[in-house]
């Protein structure tokens, strides 16, 4: 009976299906005790010789089954549409809780883990939410309740079934710790496993190249192993439990009616025998129940890690907009990453005038990507200042910066939906002839069009159906539609054709630009080229690219 606190921190947005579900399960097992109590009647009455209460008797425990049968029709909604509820908040929690730790936090996690996590903890919390924590708030009333009646009826058989019932709630209790230390480790070895999997799945085309699917084969054996065996010892203390449990229930049940077996007290023996047994009937629901939703309870620590991680940066700024083509000033900048022995920047100054276009070039790790993730705030400076148009990013509310950025980076996600829909992430409100404008403009309308079903085409997942300068189209066309005063590419130029070139050149017009490239010959329209080297700023100006070309012409 493990009541995790922060499972009902997390209860609190759905308490209202909770009580609900709790509600029914009183009616229901009011209606039990009901049908309990009238066979009672029944039984007693026959046995005295009194058949004429006997077919009233029965008529009325036939009515409260129909009764009954209706109650638990409507639990069953009432539990169905709250656990569907429930996975859909704590989902939407989840990855709005994602897209505010942003990619500093998931460079840090294992894909397959962090999806185990949405997934599969989210469902086994169905079971927690819908049906333990309402059956639980049912068995702490009705044994109580039911007990306490039996006083009134032969003390000695309540006492007995007392003594039963705390023992069934509270001797296995004591391999509760032992279950939960287990399941934990169960978790992992499943959180693992299922990162191995999906791991493994990605990059099957590249253990193919190198032979190595047998070898990474052999290990997840070894993996799925381990997890059956955590599972068999998990499984062990749970099936001690669970024969603790039924041999007091059992136990209790006979001893009650042993010691309210008088002659000639038909009633009082067969209300004790019926009414014990539902006194039991919660207990043994939320053992059910208990085994149903101990899934989620294991996953609670990749639930806890998740949403009490801190954001890399504090959404604090109250600015609302970034203005058209703006100036973009590094001060000074100094960045290090946690746990790194150097710094990834350290000193970097440089200026992005209104409207230009500077390249940053370096060899990797020269610290561009680090500049790029500054510029974009997923990270704040240890010292110095990003400014746009004189105002620090720190100053901006994340959603009016990231709304000023438009990014077009070298490996462009595309999600398994249509064209339209992949366009639309960049404006949803976009109409069609909005998403054919863009389209033209980033020179992928053609290839669009010739799709089966146009822009209702459906990619396959990353946009694997198309290539690799069709996909970098698209992520200008997609630019194009946001409509941002202030351009990223990074790296944008790596699968671009002549086309592609064509459509950054005018995606760059009006536009403050900045430039990440490994190459100088991809920078050669910039307006001024800054050269980092071992994270620090080793050469700025508008002529480098000019004075390389010199020297190449000369030494030719």
């Amino acid at each position: 009976m493990i009541v995790h606190p922060r499972l009902l921190q997390l209860s609190g947005s759905v308490k209202g299906p909770m009580a609900a579900c709790a509600a029914l399960g009183l009616a229901v097992s009011a209606a039990y005790v009901g049908q309990a109590l009238l066979l009672t009647a029944a039984l007693a009455a026959l046995a005295e010789g009194r058949h004429g209460d006997t077919v009233p008797l029965l008529a009325w425990a036939l009515a409260v089954i129909a009764v009954r049968a209706a109650l638990l029709w409507a639990r069953a909604c009432v539990t169905a549409w709250a656990g569907a509820l429930v996975k859909a908040r704590l989902r939407d929690r989840l990855v709005e809780r994602l897209g505010r730790l942003g990619p500093a936090y998931l460079t840090g996690t294992r894909t397959g883990r962090l999806q185990t996590t949405l997934v599969d903890g989210v469902e086994g919390l169905e079971a927690y939410f819908s049906r333990y924590l309402p059956q639980l708030a049912v068995t702490c009333c009705v044994p109580v309740a039911l007990v306490g009646w039996l006083f009134t009826v032969h003390a000695g058989a309540a006492a007995v079934l007392a003594a039963a019932v705390a023992g069934v709630l509270v001797i296995p209790r004591f391999w509760d710790a032992t279950l939960l230390r287990r399941g934990r480790s169960r978790w992992t070895a499943f959180a693992d496993l299922a990162a191995d999997y999906l791991e493994a799945t990605q990059g099957m085309a590249t253990l193919r190249a190198f032979g190595a699917v047998r070898r990474l084969g052999d290990r997840l054996a070894e993996r799925a192993h381990l997890l059956y065996v955590t599972t068999m010892r998990q499984l062990r203390v749970s099936l001690v439990e669970k024969g603790v449990s039924t041999f007091l229930i059992q136990a209790g049940t006979a001893g009650a009616v042993l010691a309210a077996a008088r002659p000639g007290d038909a009633w009082g023996v067969f209300a004790i025998l019926l009414v014990t047994v539902e006194c039991f009937r919660p207990v043994r629901e939320l053992s059910e129940h208990w085994h149903a939703g101990y899934l989620g309870i294991t996953a609670v620590d990749g639930l806890r890690d998740l949403l009490s991680a801190r954001p890399p940066v504090r959404d604090t700024g109250t600015g609302t907009r970034v203005g058209a083509a703006p100036e973009i000033v590094f001060d000074d900048v100094a960045f290090t990453y946690p746990g790194a022995r150097r710094p990834a920047v350290h000193g970097v100054s440089f200026t992005v005038g209104r409207g230009q276009t500077v390249a940053l070039i370096g060899p990797s790790g020269a610290g561009k990507s680090t500049l790029a993730a500054l510029l974009q705030r997923h990270v704040d400076p240890d010292r110095g200042a990003v400014r746009i148009d004189g105002v620090d990013l720190r100053e901006l509310s994340l959603d009016a910066l990231r709304a000023g950025i438009a990014v077009v980076a070298q490996d462009t996600y595309l999600f398994h939906g249509s064209v339209a829909d992949n366009l639309r992430l960049a404006r949803s409100e976009a109409s069609d002839e909005d998403l054919a404008a863009a389209a033209r403009a980033a020179g992928a309308h053609g290839f669009v069009s010739a799709l089966p079903q146009g822009y209702d085409t459906v990619l396959g997942e990353r946009g694997a159906t198309l290539s690799g300068g069709q996909r970098q189209r698209l992520a200008v066309a997609r630019a194009l539609l946001a409509d941002a005063p202030v351009l990223l590419l990074d790296e944008a130029t790596s699968h671009v054709d002549v086309q592609g070139e064509e459509a950054l050149a005018g995606l760059r017009r009006g536009r403050t630009c900045l430039l990440i490239a490994h190459r100088l010959s991809s920078v050669r329209d910039a307006d001024r080229i800054v050269v980092l080297e071992e994270g620090t700023v080793a050469e700025n100006g508008a002529d480098y690219y000019r004075r390389l070309r010199a020297a190449d012409e000369v030494s030719a």
